[in-house]
């Protein structure tokens, strides 16, 4: 029986057959804006406050004060109280940059996780993390070790990924393929404003449900609905599938 981690995002833990599989590592990929940020607060808080599962959050890209402010703007009106009490603990750009060193930066890891009780990890964003290295060779070993380490702390990871291409079969890159599970979020523009979808490319160990399915971001984060999409405005052509 495979051990599963809920994400609590309405949808996504049905489409996943029950949640991400307990220690693994998940790439969430998006063009910009296309709600990565917004699923990994959404997948942090939800552990605090409705399966009493303690979170780690890096952020390369953010200020501390940038994330308490975009989780409150979503309706997670505990955020900075979990914060304070050390059931989410957030290590912004000011921490993670401050040596320009990975090494230095792990080490800062390395400690909480052997002083603390964490469950869940993101790191927020690859592409900001990859940039410590200096060619594909340095950055596939320690993304390899990285990861290797998260999962034997225990840690069920998401790591976002910037990606610039719309439909995500015509951009996939080396860390699609030495993460556990793969998720894309899509957006379209519309005459009126943009579709957003969801789409769980990959998943190991268990069975998921691998058609596109459509979604909103409202207050209360990512709800993600149980119709699968006919992804009508796209040519077969261009369909990811």
């Amino acid at each position: 029986m495979i051990e599963q981690t809920k994400t609590g995002i309405e949808g996504l833990d049905d489409i996943l057959n029950g949640g991400i599989v307990k220690n693994s590592t998940t790439l969430v990929s998006g063009n910009p804006g296309a709600g990565k940020s917004i699923l990994c607060l959404q997948y942090i808080y939800n552990g605090v406050e409705k399966y009493d599962e303690n979170g780690i959050y890096l952020s390369f890209e953010e200020d501390e004060s940038d994330l308490r402010e975009a989780a409150e703007s979503l309706g997670f009106e505990n955020w900075q109280e979990h914060v304070d009490n050390g059931d989410i603990k957030v290590y912004d750009k000011q921490v993670l940059l401050r040596e320009n060193d990975f090494t230095s930066s792990l080490d800062i890891l390395l400690e909480e996780l052997e002083d603390g009780d964490y469950d869940r990890l993101v790191l927020d964003s690859l592409a900001m993390f990859e940039l410590f290295f200096e060619n594909e060779k340095e950055k596939r070993t320690y993304l390899l070790k990285f990861t290797d380490i998260l999962s034997d702390s225990g840690l069920t990871t998401l790591m976002t990924n910037e990606q610039g291409a719309v439909f995500p079969d015509t951009e996939i890159g080396l860390e699609n393929y030495l993460t556990d599970g793969n998720i894309y979020l899509i957006q379209t523009p519309t005459d009126t404003g943009v579709n957003r979808y969801v789409w769980v490319a990959k998943m190991r160990k268990q069975n998921i449900e691998t058609d596109i399915y459509p979604m909103e971001i409202d207050r209360g984060g990512i709800d993600v609905h149980q119709n699968a999409s006919a992804f009508s405005m796209m040519s077969e052509e261009e369909s990811p599938i």
